[in-house]
């Protein structure tokens, strides 16, 4: 495709055009050209766009869609579209399918699944076998496959032994664990955030420690064995505080956080909506500053939507039963502009790259064209209509949001919300 851009400002801080507004020239999978008033080519469509902001292509670090074997709550095909008309350009597909990918067949299915789409997906491995926490996976065979890092989503490694094996053995092919952080007994039976809102409603409680505890093995466990670890999705002040500490003190540690625990607070938990139900639960204002403050310092490495669809029939039910998620693609860039810079968005929302092992694209003439396209600009409400995903569980119904998504242009192809 041959496309030219006119009037867009470029957010890219390590493009020499940062800040600056100008037209870009796209040809197939390459930047050809960037200037102000470029020539018109009668073989270059041209688009506009009011008020257009172009970013390098947005990756999520976090994202679940279902296929294979929860196909009610979203397909692939479906998924990256979605992705693509929320400003994705890549997503991170986490292993929570049915089967489990937790070997290079399945792993070589979802990339074979997701060929010739904008979006690119690379597909996570499970850590351990079924994702049931007992014997390590096929970890090298995945990685070979296209898998680009490992970790069983939403699960604890209680077995602190075989997360030490496992961070031992990543480090002969450069591995990446993931290490969600959550003790499944201090957790218990709980639900929601431990504090007055639990109180006041009865329902269980998860206190902050569940996480802690498990965030503090963990990093003393990748000071004993070395390499890199990912501690995804953390949800409390002293999480923050515990990786802040371990990276003064040279640990190859990353971390992300959510949306949802950015935006949000257990505040919303008064109606028992389940939309509100995800794990870790939704905390306090006190830890949503902290988190916030963790993202403007640097100790938060990436944002993630931690898109999660459920199906209904396992959302609307009790509270106590219904399971954990909300999808999050859509609102994204419109929750976030609520609470932070575009310039921070941004950087949290490509940072991902570079830590997964990805190509880290800037805008540059000779560059690839991996482009997010956006108005930061103008205030409207989140509704039912906005919901693209085929699973409608989300948790931002009526929130404000700030600013518009437009598409993306990756791969030679040009999508359009």
């Amino acid at each position: 495709m041959n496309l030219i851009i006119r009037n867009a400002t470029i957010i890219d801080q390590n493009s020499p055009y940062h800040n600056q507004t100008i037209d870009l020239k796209l040809s197939g999978s390459s930047i050809l050209k960037i200037g102000k008033n470029l020539e018109k080519a009668s073989d270059f469509e041209e688009i506009s766009f009011e008020n257009l902001h172009v970013s390098p292509g947005w990756f999520d670090t976090s994202v679940s869609l279902g296929e294979p074997g929860f196909e009610e709550r979203e397909t692939i095909a479906n998924g990256l579209s979605v992705a693509a008309k929320s400003g994705f350009t890549a997503i991170a597909l986490q292993p929570n399918t049915l089967p489990i990918l937790d070997n290079q067949a399945q792993i070589r299915f979802v990339k074979e699944k997701a060929k010739e789409n904008a979006v690119d997906l690379f597909p996570i491995g499970a850590f351990t076998k079924n994702a049931e926490g007992i014997d390590l996976a096929e970890l090298f065979d995945m990685k070979n496959a296209g898998a680009i890092a490992f970790g069983d989503y939403g699960k604890n490694i209680s077995n602190a032994n075989l997360l030490k094996i496992g961070l031992q053995y990543v480090q002969d092919f450069d591995g990446l664990l993931i290490a969600f952080s959550q003790d499944e007994k201090i957790k218990g039976s709980g639900v929601v955030h431990e504090g007055i809102v639990s109180t006041r409603l009865g329902l269980k409680g998860i206190p902050t420690l569940a996480e802690e505890l498990m965030v503090a093995r963990n990093l003393f466990l990748l000071e004993y064995t070395g390499g890199k670890m990912h501690i995804p999705t953390i949800s409390t002040s002293k999480s923050v505080d515990l990786i802040r500490e371990a990276k003064a003190k040279g640990l190859n540690i990353t971390a992300s956080v959510a949306i949802h625990h950015l935006v949000l607070t257990d505040e919303k938990l008064d109606s028992f909506d389940t939309r509100f139900k995800v794990n870790p639960p939704l905390r306090d204002d006190f830890n949503r500053t902290a988190l916030i403050q963790g993202v403007l310092d640097g100790t938060i490495d990436m944002i993630t939507c931690d898109h999660n669809p459920i199906d209904i029939e396992h959302k609307k039910m009790e509270f106590d039963m219904a399971k954990n998620g909300t999808v999050g693609l859509e609102s994204a860039f419109g929750a976030l502009q609520i609470v932070l810079p575009t310039d921070v968005i941004v950087s949290k929302l490509t940072a991902g790259k570079a830590i997964f092992g990805l190509n880290n694209n800037s805008i540059k003439e000779g560059e690839v064209a991996n482009l997010s396209f956006f108005n930061p600009n103008g205030n409207w409400i989140f509704t039912k209509e906005n919901v693209l995903s085929k699973s409608k569980n989300t948790a931002f119904l009526g929130q404000e949001m700030k600013g518009k998504v437009y598409g993306i242009y990756n791969n030679g192809k040009l999508v359009i919300r």
